[in-house]
């Protein structure tokens, strides 16, 4: 991609997000080197998160665009095709970037490149709620994550940890696999980034902070919606990802399983702590679902396991030696 067709459109889905966008868009324009557009999509916000935007938009080049609320993958989804930069750089409401963020994140795009690059993309800093600093470069403390991504048993071992917000992107690459699975409110960057790899496409990953990420109780990473969608990623794999025999991989008993089945017994213990018998049960659920699927010599401990959780009673007197237990649980299901 020659450096004058290098162009570069900011998308921000905004979902309730009035305390954060303002500061949000303020990081996209004090960036070196801007983009040539800025379009943000209002997912129908009920709180006066548009108003702010619509009062920013008065004297600075910014475009906001409404749609009736079906979550991040669908208004992503639509701000990009609304869009006409060659390269697409994704923002969330709640996150910001350092000004040298574009700069950085669309160099490697600049010069030809064989494979084609997918997306690059950077570490961040995590920040609170109030927008504190919690961890620098927090990438580094996600164990057994590999950056950038070279193999598909790493890309399905573990979480991608490819933060939308710290990543520029190919709009060719993008549309050729489909943008975002509308299906996924959680995963669908796994997911999206998963199937640029699969198509071919070429990743590049810089060991920086370029994003400041907030994370935060209020987040969507600790939503219902996220649970659910969640289970919807892990049928998607196992559904996409049969074994592969002549390679010897095991991907549902070896990767796939052992990889989400921690999440639920983490989302059991929560709903046991808060009392949510609706949340124990889908909890238990997706844990009969996957149990089967495990290696066999796992299945006994985890019949165990189960024959104290389908008691949820008994469970929480059991709490404290399951949580303890929890760190080799994780250990003996890698």
């Amino acid at each position: 991609m020659p450096p004058d067709t290098v162009t570069i459109s900011t998308v921000i889905p905004l979902y309730n997000g009035a305390p954060y966008i303002e500061e949000c868009l303020d990081s996209v324009l004090k960036q070196t080197l801007l983009p040539n557009e800025i379009i943000v999509v209002n997912d129908g916000s009920t709180d006066d998160g548009p108003a702010i935007v619509e009062r920013l938009s008065l004297n600075r080049p910014i475009t906001l665009l409404h749609k009736t609320n079906a979550g991040q993958s669908s208004a992503r989804n639509h701000g990009i095709a609304h869009s006409t930069g060659r390269l697409i750089a994704l923002l969330d409401q709640d996150d910001a970037w350092y000004p040298n963020h574009l700069a950085e994140l669309s160099k490697p795009f600049r010069r030809p490149r064989y494979p084609e690059i997918g997306w690059v993309y950077s570490n961040l800093d995590e920040v609170d709620e109030s927008g504190k600093m919690v961890s620098r470069d927090c990438l580094h403390r996600a164990a057994n994550v590999v950056h950038p991504k070279r193999d598909l048993m790493h890309c399905l071992k573990t979480d991608m940890f490819i933060l939308p917000s710290a990543t520029v992107m190919s709009r060719a690459a993008f549309e050729k696999v489909g943008g975002f699975d509308e299906q996924l409110v959680g995963f669908e960057d796994d997911d999206l980034f998963l199937r640029m790899f699969r198509a071919g496409y070429d990743n590049i990953y810089l060991d920086k902070a370029l994003t400041r990420w907030r994370i935060f109780g209020g987040s969507s990473s600790f939503s219902t919606r996220m649970s659910v969608s969640r289970m919807v990623y892990v049928r998607k794999l196992l559904a996409e990802y049969p074994n592969d025999t002549h390679r010897g991989n095991n991907y549902t008993q070896d990767l796939i399983v052992p990889r989400f089945f921690p999440w639920l017994v983490r989302e059991y213990n929560i709903a046991l702590r808060s009392g949510q018998p609706a949340a124990i049960e889908a909890a238990l659920a997706d844990m009969r679902f996957l149990m089967p699927m495990h290696r066999p010599r796992i299945r006994l401990v985890l019949r165990l396991l189960m024959s104290i959780l389908e008691l949820p009673a008994f469970a929480r007197l059991l709490a404290p030696m399951v949580n303890v237990a929890r760190p080799a649980l994780r250990r003996l299901l890698r």
